[in-house]
């Protein structure tokens, strides 16, 4: 990888996720995906991606904004920062009850890549943040 194919394979992650295009977003990801939940656990593999993402297209409806993704020069790992525009559609565990709250969060991640694909993210926004606009 470069640094130009990893900017452009992060972009063309969160492209497919404002599109809400999961299958475009799995195959940019590694079978042995590591993903950390924000102030959670580590998730690994597709198949744990996949629920993770059911879960989420259950309970929210988000748009990301104002992406900035940097990268290493030898392209093995990134950054990105955006804007989270979303609402909160139906309860998810352990939160709120959810009533169509609406929220604007400024939110991260980092990446590895390997192997032309994305093998982590690790995401990060302030949950007190986000509560205090939907609780």
């Amino acid at each position: 990888m470069t640094h130009e194919t990893t900017l452009q394979l992060v972009h063309d992650y969160y492209a497919a996720f404002n599109a809400g295009d999961r299958a475009t977003m799995l195959a940019l990801l590694t079978d042995d995906v590591a993903h950390d939940l924000n102030q959670g656990a580590r998730e690994t593999g597709r198949e744990a991606f996949v629920a993770f993402m059911r879960r989420m297209d259950a309970s929210y409806r988000e748009r990301l904004d104002d992406i900035v993704v940097l990268a290493s020069s030898d392209g093995t790992r990134a950054a990105a920062e955006y804007v989270v525009h979303g609402e909160y559609v139906a309860d998810d565990a352990g939160l709120p009850a959810a009533t169509g709250q609406r929220y604007v969060l400024p939110g991260g991640a980092f990446f590895d890549i390997r192997d032309g694909r994305i093998a982590r993210v690790s995401n990060y926004y302030n949950l007190e943040a986000w509560l205090a606009q939907v609780g």
